[in-house]
């Protein structure tokens, strides 16, 4: 992909978390209470983000609070979940005044190539897959910190116990939302480096830059229109034979997202931005059969947890309190 850039827009933290509440009618949970998502049964599941299904489904307003550079502000989600026989399914809607989607990507200025700033906004939702020690009262500052007596640059995202594990659905705007999923993971007990693992399979992003790290490696293949708009695709990407053809302002993705396949690919997703507003679906299987899932029983009751990134990475983001997902049967 080759694309002209345009001004940006700069707006304040405060533009956008201005104007928190969704409208709507919703239940509105004191983050000092632990919230539960009730899960409706449906005959059939949602087939998009304004499947009629989702009209007869409660929602649910979850706070958040920002952390790092987010820190002091609040942020407010929308969120509703559905069933069938055989998958879960998520909605959630939450103001973000921007469409974050470059990962710093490549700019040319007719000379030189440099990276531009700006990240992505994600989704992460975790799950226990075996229970984590103090995860239901706490929720994530058990497992996406720094656990005790763990050097600083090890450890993040991790377990205290090989015992205990995490399933981690990650959706990424940049990385995951052109094929149409969220990034499926799993956690453990950090040893030196860290907790966090991949599902089985294939999947994540490829770094676009030659060798010396000084300019884009690969473009859009001329041959071939890109199948996703805006985004270039890894198996649709060729290396770049002649960087005469470049003009000031061309713009190439550095972050190309790979096809994933496996286990990695259990959480399927659907996404909007539109109006200052993100509208997400996530749904996957009750059942994957897979080890570095978890297994969804209608007649449990499970603990989860919640991030949301707002063009930023890290822990710059807005983390909610632990939650639980029942289901109405």
């Amino acid at each position: 992909m080759i694309k002209r850039i345009r001004p940006l827009r700069i707006l304040t933290l405060g533009a956008i978390v201005a104007g928190l509440l969704i409208p709507g009618s919703h239940d509105v949970l004191s983050g000092a209470t632990k919230q539960v998502v009730t899960a409706t049964r449906v005959d059939k599941g949602p087939a998009s983000l304004d499947d009629a299904v989702w009209r007869a489904v409660p929602s649910v307003d979850i706070p958040y609070e920002g952390k790092e550079r987010f820190a002091g502000r609040k942020l407010v989600m929308a969120a509703k979940a559905a069933y069938t026989d055989d998958s879960l399914y998520f909605l959630f809607t939450w103001p973000d005044a921007t469409n974050s989607v470059t990962k710093g990507a490549w700019q040319f200025d007719g000379k030189t190539w440099t990276r531009l700033a700006g990240d992505e906004d994600r989704l992460a939702v975790l799950f226990e897959i075996a229970r984590i020690d103090q995860f239901a009262t706490k929720g994530c500052a058990v497992a996406c910190h720094v656990p005790a007596g763990q050097p600083t640059k090890y450890g993040r995202f991790g377990t205290k116990t090989e015992g205990e594990k995490g399933d981690l659905w990650h959706w990424k705007a940049a990385r995951s939302a052109p094929y149409g999923h969220a990034d499926d993971g799993w956690l453990t007990m950090a040893t030196d480096k860290t907790g966090r693992m991949n599902d089985g399979g294939a999947g994540g992003d490829f770094n676009n830059q030659t060798k010396d790290k000084s300019k884009p490696l690969l473009m859009q293949d001329p041959a071939k229109p890109p199948s996703v708009p805006g985004f270039l695709l890894r198996e649709e990407a060729v290396e770049i034979k002649d960087y005469g053809i470049f003009k000031a302002g061309d713009v190439i993705p550095f972050r190309l997202p790979v096809r994933p396949e496996g286990s990695r690919f259990d959480v399927k997703a659907m996404s909007r931005h539109a109006n200052g507003t993100w509208h997400l679906m996530l749904w996957r299987k009750l059942r994957t059969g897979h080890e570095d899932d978890v297994t969804f029983d209608p007649r449990r009751e499970y603990n989860m947890a919640f991030a949301v990134f707002d063009d930023s990475g890290d822990e710059h983001s807005y983390d909610s309190e632990v939650l639980t997902l029942r289901f109405r049967r």
